[in-house]
């Protein structure tokens, strides 16, 4: 028990050092506290004025569209130090652990990056998505007639998390699938991506990792048995051929079962609520459901599901006019670059018939762009034209409340009525 008193004294120091600064006007440290986090977009504002802003942190913070786009782009910028060791993986709790964690391919620069997500690639090819695109539409179905059904229900619960949580459980080859626990491990690895703040979120990192790790593990003894034409048996195969390790395998199936969903949920759950505040908009959707994929790109935009990345200097770095040393962790703010009026012309309209002028950051860009992109697009364009044939209106019961997250900006619940 000392170990975990331990722990939660120097979160609670942090989280006091990081009020502080916060409440002194540090633009990093008003993104993770409450209410500024709520809404980021005037704190991005004056990030993008600094053009590199250093805060009270040592992070150096870049915010618009030109210097987050080369950086993300830049070779001589990783997500590990050059020694490989630093930062620690996303899902390491700061308690001590019965099991081990390592990086995902997400949080490793080449050669192991390259490798790991070869091995993954061929889950997401366009003709494995393609294949797709009719459960997605049943499933589309299938939910929303439940949900519709009730009269009121909660978007995020009823429609926006188990969509895409059945479809990659489906993909990857998981059996039984248990939506509302997923959706908790979801929950609680994606706050993970803020750095963990408190004892209780603690707890929980460890025990969501240790669940996950046993769940894959028994999948993986199951799948050597009785392969099937799954992910996890493609990457059964690569495992026993020697290409990466069991532990790797097992990082790996939870990065694609978390990722594969956490963001589409988001990104549905963002665009309806944003439609609720812009009904013109929804009746252009309304009138021609086609606009749908468009409609997608422009929630990516206007209010993207991931809002933070980070990338740490492998060299002696200029970004801007600013010297940076090798080793030092950036901030980059992918939120911030679609309302970046350097890049867009009048950014903070939401309009789905906009002909972009830049491809936006929400999936990331470089090496590390977003490998589920392309079945994250078709999901929610299919829920997307699925829920404008459907509703007359978007009725929002009572304004809802974000997740008490920086990294994911998604809603806690979007209660509706059919």
């Amino acid at each position: 028990m000392l170990p975990e008193l331990r722990v939660g004294a120097r979160l609670a120091v942090q989280r006091l050092a990081t009020r502080g600064f916060a409440l002194a006007g540090d633009p990093l440290a008003r993104l993770a506290t409450a209410p500024w986090r709520y809404d980021p977009y005037p704190i991005y504002a004056g990030l993008r004025a600094h053009g590199v802003h250093r805060s009270r942190f040592g992070f150096h913070t870049v915010a618009t569209y030109d210097l987050c786009s080369r950086i993300l782009r830049d070779r001589t910028f990783g997500v590990r130090t050059r020694d490989g060791l630093e930062p620690p993986p996303a899902t390491q709790s700061p308690l001590p652990m019965a099991t081990a964690v390592i990086p995902t391919f997400l949080e490793q620069d080449p050669p192991d990056h390259t490798r790991l997500r070869a091995l993954a690639r061929p889950a997401f090819s366009p003709r494995k998505i393609e294949n797709y695109r009719e459960v997605v539409r049943k499933t589309t179905s299938r939910l929303l007639d439940d949900a519709m059904a009730k009269g009121t229900f909660d978007l995020i619960a009823d429609f926006a998390a188990p969509l895409p949580i059945a479809v990659i459980s489906d993909l990857l080859g998981i059996p039984d699938v248990d939506t509302e626990r997923f959706a908790r491990y979801g929950r609680v690895l994606g706050a993970s991506l803020d750095g963990t703040t408190t004892l209780r979120q603690a707890r929980a990192l460890r025990a969501a990792t240790v669940d996950l790790q046993a769940l894959f593990r028994s999948l993986i003894a199951v799948r050597r048995a009785t392969p099937g034409d799954d992910v996890i048996s493609a990457l059964v195969h690569s495992l026993d051929a020697g290409e990466l390790t069991e532990l790797e395998l097992v990082t790996t199936c939870e990065l694609l079962l978390i990722a594969g969903f956490e963001t589409t949920a988001n990104l549905i759950g963002n665009g309806m609520w944003t439609f609720a505040q812009h009904p013109e908009q929804w009746e252009l959707l309304r009138a021609d459901p086609s606009m749908a994929l468009g409609a997608v790109e422009e929630v990516l935009r206007y209010e993207s599901p991931i809002q933070l990345t980070q990338r740490i200097t492998h060299a002696d770095s200029v970004i801007g006019d600013v010297e940076i040393p090798a080793d030092r962790m950036v901030i980059v703010a992918l939120g911030s670059t679609g309302r970046d009026p350097g890049a867009y012309s009048d950014p903070d309209t939401f309009d789905i018939s906009r002909t972009p002028e830049r491809d936006h950051l929400g999936f990331s860009s470089g090496i590390h762009y977003c490998l589920g992109a392309p079945l994250a697009r078709m999901e929610a364009e299919i829920a997307l034209s699925a829920l404008a044939e459907r509703l007359p209106a978007v009725r929002v019961l009572r304004r809802p409340r974000w997740r008490s997250t920086t990294v994911i900006r998604g809603l806690r619940s979007l209660p509706m009525r059919s």
